[in-house]
């Protein structure tokens, strides 16, 4: 993430992936267009998918692990009656004419996949096994025996049909959840077989699509300064955080990792939570509020 030549850009971008890039790509892609000394992402989108990609640039980077803890949600169509190695429709097709589920059918096995929900992620993924890539050692032809994980699935709905074969879903999910591994437990859990022709994540933490701008809308600015209009606070992402308004000499300590005296903040209700730290909107620190000290856990130098 980190490059010797660039400048210091700190906040958040969303963006709207389009399909056919990986999320790396868009990485480098977003560096250059503001001309950034670091940035990164927020957990990697599969290039056939789209949508919700959050960049975290300079001090935002300390944030990122509250963006990828966060839920995610995604709308995506599953075609029914064939398989392909890779789960999705950038694969080839390992097996077919299986049955077509009905709408009743789609809809009665549905709650059986609200709740805790055990998955064996696909051997295409981004998943290190002995330290390699499952999806290098699967293009290798290797056998590779992928871990289970619980993962844990708060709401799926059925969207109707959009082809003879195709139907269309929303998920809402914790992190770890792999789409394509639900829509294939899907259908064989309906007497079938499905792959994935298309998805879309519309919310990752609390940053949903609504938020998001187009690479190709910044590509067509023509300064840095106008695409950083598009840049939002280091604190975007800890909506649900408390804020604590600390002093100018407080803020100080902080900032050189030094634990400040409670006596001067209300903090009755948040003794043993973390808080986010802030003097004049600037973040500070992520602190952890104890009853005698508020210490400091990340600080923020932006």
């Amino acid at each position: 993430m980190r490059h010797k030549k660039g400048n210091d850009v700190n906040g958040w971008l969303v963006i709207d992936k389009p399909t056919g890039l990986g999320s790396t790509a868009v990485v480098n892609i977003t560096r250059h267009l503001f001309e950034a000394k670091k940035n990164g992402h927020t957990g990697t989108l599969d290039p056939f998918a789209s949508g919700v990609l959050p960049i975290a640039f300079g001090e935002a980077c300390k944030l990122i692990a509250y963006v990828t803890d966060g839920d995610k949600e995604y709308e995506f169509v599953l075609k029914f009656g064939a398989e392909t190695d890779t789960l999705d429709l950038t694969g080839k097709i390992v097996s077919d004419g299986a049955k077509i589920p009905t709408e009743e059918e789609i809809k009665a096995v549905l709650p059986k996949f609200v709740g805790k929900v055990e998955q064996i992620p696909p051997k295409f993924s981004a998943i290190k096994i002995n330290g390699e890539r499952a999806y290098d050692l699967a293009r290798k032809g290797q056998d590779v025996a992928m871990p289970k994980r619980i993962v844990t699935i708060y709401k799926l709905d059925f969207f109707g049909w959009v082809s003879e074969s195709e139907a269309k879903f929303r998920v809402v999910c914790s992190k770890g959840t792999y789409v394509r591994t639900l829509g294939a437990d899907l259908a064989e859990k309906l007497g079938s077989k499905g792959y994935l022709t298309s998805l879309r994540r519309t919310k990752c933490g609390k940053f949903r699509i609504d938020d998001t701008i187009l690479l190709e809308n910044l590509k067509n600015m023509e300064y840095v300064q106008e695409r950083k209009k598009f840049l939002r606070p280091l604190l975007t992402c800890l909506c649900d955080i408390t804020v604590i308004a600390v002093r100018d000499e407080d803020a100080a300590k902080l900032r050189q990792g030094q634990a400040v005296s409670p006596k001067n903040y209300e903090i009755q209700n948040i003794i043993g939570c973390e808080a986010a730290a802030v003097f004049r909107d600037d973040l500070v620190a992520i602190v952890r509020v104890e009853e005698r000290k508020i210490s400091p856990i990340r600080v923020f130098n932006s």
